[in-house]
């Protein structure tokens, strides 16, 4: 309906300007949005405020000529003029009834939609190095990228998911270290763990391992001559333990990439010399940098040290050029909240290899406090300095895991309150929504134990939907597919599970205060109908979040 809104008011628009319609005119500013209060009507349009000085009228006189054209069409009741000059459109209640039909008739791609017109999208998240198990945060991240990936389908878009594995540099240095330190210390060695290696028991663990298959094979050589084969065998178990996490949370993702490609084909070094050749690299102190402040950074940065060595930076602006030389019409990267100063160096970087900075998109997601007896969880002494994604998978489940983790967005700080999802009560957000699907999963049941059959829709009388919460429901249904477009072009994945909430709320008040079935045959058609309309949409949205709907709680 806000697209047949905004369609109608714009050619009625061209029709009174006439002539000055030929020219280009503003219609990105036109906005048709859905009023903060019901009795402002069901949408309103701008479309007089941001228009009426092209054809030099006031607005309020736009509007009204514009109402007047418009009133004779048959799904609006009526259209007032309101405040300095907005329309307010009031829909007619057979419309929001008959719009049911149209509603089960998509079936299970109801919410789908064109939005996107197959853009491709590389979405990267995660992306954790491989230093150790994945914590809170990163699957807050995991979470947000997942169902962005998803929503992102579902308009349109043509996604694909990555994981860019950070498998080169001093830190793979420094995990094969204290491997090798617990390693020797397996074995009765006295060692000083230095603080600047990886602690947890995670590491003790790995070498343990290494010891029980090879003995003490490494126990008497030089280190440098272990530590590689410490840092390779480190990095493919936590690797292991990853991909194992993340898929019992539900994301696997289409590509896993790893830096060390990079080096390996030469393109970190390749794109340093092309950027040089072009005036954006220059050598100072013996060091290289990149001139990032022309291209509106802070201030410029190294890509290599004096010492040649390379820079994360130099691997990412290589990273970053391959998405790019992959034809993706957006990249879109998902980073912790602490990477916030590194975006503008990376858009510069895209800039300077000849792209558009818009071609990125960068989410920041924030910290994660975990709540217990409404105190934040001390950190676990099993993980080593932080609580892991598998010990909050093993607490309270991947549903519930995966819709806190969206119930906000994902730049706003999140209390993950553990008690509360532990939970089977309506207080806990992830089983309101859940227990509302499985609410009217019971509703059929319940009708098979009767011996109802189902009509087929053609033959129910929807103009029995009249109730208040009735039309009300049929209102915040048929919002469903703008939901999930506008979820998409925002890349805000949360405003799904804001909508389920309220769906659900809806959902319980008129299931405590209506029946779904009664002695009237006809009444108990169309709201079975309706019912599975609302199923429908619950099982579409959770699927979009990757939560299961169950059929019982």
């Amino acid at each position: 309906m806000r697209n047949r809104i905004k369609t109608a008011v714009e050619t009625a628009f061209k029709q009174i300007a006439g002539e000055q319609a030929q020219q280009k005119l503003p219609f990105d500013r036109h906005q048709v949005s859905v009023p903060k209060q019901e009795s402002h009507g069901d949408y309103a349009s701008n479309i007089a405020l941001v228009m009426a000085s092209i054809i030099k009228v006031s607005p309020r006189d736009l509007a009204s000529k514009l109402a007047d054209r418009l009133a004779e069409q048959p799904h609006f009741e009526k259209i007032e003029v309101a405040g300095p000059g907005f329309l307010n459109f009031f829909i007619a209640k057979n419309w929001w009834q008959e719009n049911l039909y149209d509603m089960k008739r998509a079936g299970a791609a109801y919410g789908e939609s064109d939005t996107g017109q197959g853009k491709r999208v590389l979405v990267e998240f995660v992306s954790a190095n491989p230093t150790g198990p994945l914590h809170v945060g990163h699957g807050r991240g995991a979470a947000v990228g997942d169902s962005l990936a998803r929503v992102l389908k579902a308009a349109g878009y043509r996604p694909e998911t990555e994981y860019y594995i950070n498998d080169v540099g001093n830190q793979m240095k420094t995990l094969g270290r204290s491997v090798y330190l617990r390693y020797i210390e397996f074995f009765g060695r006295k060692i000083d763990f230095p603080k600047e290696c990886y602690q947890g028991d995670y590491i003790k663990n790995i070498a343990t391992g290494i010891a029980s298959r090879e003995g003490k094979r490494y126990i008497d050589k030089l280190p440098e001559e272990c530590i590689p084969y410490f840092t390779k065998v480190a990095v493919e178990e936590i690797s292991a333990g990853i991909r194992r996490d993340l898929e019992d949370f539900g994301v696997r993702f289409d590509r896993w990439f790893s830096e060390r490609t990079l080096h390996e084909t030469g393109l970190v070094e390749k794109t340093i010399a092309e950027l040089q050749r072009k005036g954006l690299i220059y050598e100072k102190d013996e060091a290289l940098w990149f001139r990032s402040t022309d291209f509106g950074d802070e201030k410029d940065r190294v890509v290599k040290r004096s010492s040649g060595v390379l820079t994360y930076f130099a691997a990412d602006i290589a990273y970053h050029r391959n998405k790019l030389e992959r034809n993706f019409d957006l990249l879109v990267d998902i980073w912790g909240a602490d990477h916030h100063g590194y975006v503008p160096r990376v858009k510069a970087a895209i800039e300077a290899l000849g792209y558009s900075a818009e071609k990125l998109e960068v989410l920041l997601i924030q910290l994660v406090n975990l709540l217990e007896g409404g105190k934040i969880k001390a950190m676990s002494t099993r993980a080593g300095e932080f609580v892991t994604l598998r010990e909050v998978l093993d607490d309270v489940g991947r549903d519930a895991a995966r819709f806190i983790f969206l119930t906000r967005k994902c730049d706003s700080p999140l209390d993950f309150d553990l008690d509360l999802a532990r939970t089977q009560t309506q207080e806990n957000p992830v089983y309101y929504v859940q227990y509302a699907h499985a609410r009217l999963a019971s509703v059929f049941r319940k009708a098979r134990e009767q011996g109802i059959a189902i009509a087929s829709p053609e033959k129910v009388n929807v103009a029995l939907l009249n109730k208040a919460e009735e039309i009300r429901l049929l209102k915040t249904l048929e919002a469903f597919p703008r939901i999930v477009s506008d979820s998409a072009k925002t890349l805000e994945p949360h405003r799904i599970s804001y909508y389920l909430t309220e769906l659900a709320a809806q959902l319980h008040s008129y299931y405590t205060r209506h029946r779904f079935i009664s002695e009237d045959e006809a009444l108990t058609q169309a709201r079975l109908l309706l019912a599975d309309v609302t199923k429908q949409v619950f099982n579409k949205g959770l699927g979009l979040l990757g939560v299961s709907a169950p059929e019982r709680m």
